[in-house]
């Protein structure tokens, strides 16, 4: 490694070891760094308090069930509740499909084929293809456990060192066909607020529309499992991902009798043209001073805009046409439980219906996202509200007023949720603020701003909210990315 590198790496180190709870983490600019941070990571302190073990408790739970994120669920989430919106990547895929030029992967088509499971007879997209959108939207987040899970299903996908850093660079390496989906799954991740028709146009030249939807549902699942993860501060896994198992050829060797449980490290060599290439996935801004990028973390979003813009936006939003097919609404009432109401389905159930199992899944898990727990029905629509409109998600918009309006919010009162906050209570303003940092960007939420709020609303609001949160941001990017008519 060259004395610039190492400097800057020494420099990247020291910020992070002195990281004060009102900080965001510190982007890593190179892969080097980046391997660094997930190795760091498997010490991360988590944010939600979990009361002590029990010795009965502990003597009856094996390994799994007594780790963090497990008893987290158990103790804070309703049965039925929980977060389960991020599907995005299980499915294998059956080939390239019609079109589908995005599983050529570089080193050979169908380098992922077999691998994961098949959720649903519509979805042709590969999972290795999948993973790398997965890899790119973890890396936009800087959602440092996503990335290491990422880079060890690829690994286990086939894909060798160069190929993964590749994914940080400028993507010439790859086919037009990925290049667009990553730059689609990138700009869907951090600019929601900036998709237009141009975005959908420009896949269409490469994918079908049951496919671009695959993708877009994908890409919101993974957004959702980001903010899961760093919204509670999930710790990365102890197991390195695979990393300390690599073969020369890059796959991973098997346990032996002599090596049951290697080491498992991300700490792995990177290739000499990755170690000091600055990515061009992460968010980067360049320091105005010495013209060199730094690793203050940004999310930049525009102001809100006045009732009366906001207000010529769902007009238009009552007007448009949506940009990808919805299911016949006879033919998705009939993949639905019976217990959905009556009357015109939704526009986004209809779409979301056009793939029968991973689809009906996703609709059954919003659905109880809104209907489940203990948080209020109004907080639940104020915190839709907030988000959406960040998000610039019209038809979320529209669908948030609609909720507010039938719990008896006034025009005035739902103005309210997009000033100073200055009149909701302290914890009111605590919860927004969790919604709002971490639905806008992973990592701008900081360590003080969940304990202020698990200090005024206690730790099962807050990972309810968490896990709401990540349903809502899917939610936006799932009906704006397909650009669902508002319905009267």
């Amino acid at each position: 490694m060259c004395k610039a590198a190492a400097l800057a790496m020494g420099l990247m180190f020291a910020a992070v070891s002195a990281l004060k709870a009102d900080e965001p983490r510190p982007v890593p600019l190179t892969r080097p760094e980046m391997k660094q941070y997930l190795e760091d990571m498997k010490v991360r302190r988590p944010r939600i308090p979990l009361p002590e073990l029990t010795e009965e408790e502990t003597a009856k739970l094996g390994e799994r069930e007594s780790g963090y994120e497990s008893r987290l669920r158990k103790l804070y989430l309703s049965p039925g509740e929980g977060f389960g919106f991020g599907g995005g990547n299980r499915t294998a895929g059956a080939g390239t499909g019609q079109g589908g030029a995005g599983g050529d992967l570089k080193g050979g088509s169908g380098a992922g084929a077999g691998i994961g499971r098949n959720n649903d007879p519509k979805m042709s997209l590969e999972y290795a293809f999948k993973t790398q959108m997965f890899w790119v939207v973890s890396r936009t987040n800087n959602c440092q456990y996503c990335l290491g899970h990422q880079e060890s299903k690829l690994l286990a996908a086939g894909l060798k060192e160069e190929e993964i850093a590749a994914l940080d660079g400028d993507w010439l390496e790859f086919t037009p066909a990925q290049r667009a989906a990553f730059a689609f799954a990138r700009k869907l991740t951090y600019e929601p607020h900036n998709l237009n028709d141009a975005d959908i146009e420009g896949l269409r030249k490469f994918y079908q529309d049951l496919q671009i939807l695959e993708m877009i549902l994908s890409v919101s699942g993974n957004n959702a499992i980001n903010r899961w993860k760093e919204g509670a501060g999930i710790p990365q896994s102890k197991d390195g991902g695979n990393f300390g198992r690599r073969t020369e050829n890059g796959t991973v060797a098997a346990p032996t009798p002599d090596q049951p449980a290697p080491h498992q490290t991300y700490l792995t060599p990177t290739p000499e043209k990755f170690k000091t290439m600055v990515s061009k996935v992460a968010p980067v801004q360049v320091d105005r001073t010495s013209g060199e990028p730094n690793r203050l973390t940004i999310c930049e979003r525009p102001a809100l805009e006045s009732r009366a813009e906001l207000e010529r936006a769902l007009e238009v939003c009552r007007n448009r046409k949506p940009r990808l097919p919805l299911l016949d609404e006879a033919k998705a009432r009939e993949l639905l439980s019976e217990s959905w109401p009556d009357g015109p389905l939704p526009q986004w159930v209809r779409l979301l219906a056009n793939f029968p199992r991973d689809g009906v899944s996703r609709i059954t898990s919003l659905r109880a996202s809104d209907e489940k727990g203990d948080l209020e029905p109004l907080l639940k629509a104020q915190v839709s509200w907030i988000i959406a409109r960040q998000d610039r998600a019209w038809y979320a918009v529209g669908e948030a007023k609609r909720r507010l309006e039938r719990l008896g919010q006034s025009q005035e009162q739902i103005d309210k949720l997009d000033g100073d906050w200055s009149e909701f209570t302290k914890t009111e303003r605590a919860l927004f603020t969790v919604a709002r940092k971490l639905a806008a960007s992973p990592v701008v939420l900081t360590d003080e701003d969940v304990a202020d709020a698990v200090k005024l609303a206690g730790p099962r609001d807050v990972v309810q909210l968490i896990s709401y949160t990540t349903s809502r941001a899917a939610f936006d990017r799932i009906t704006e990315a397909s650009g669902l008519r508002l319905e009267e």
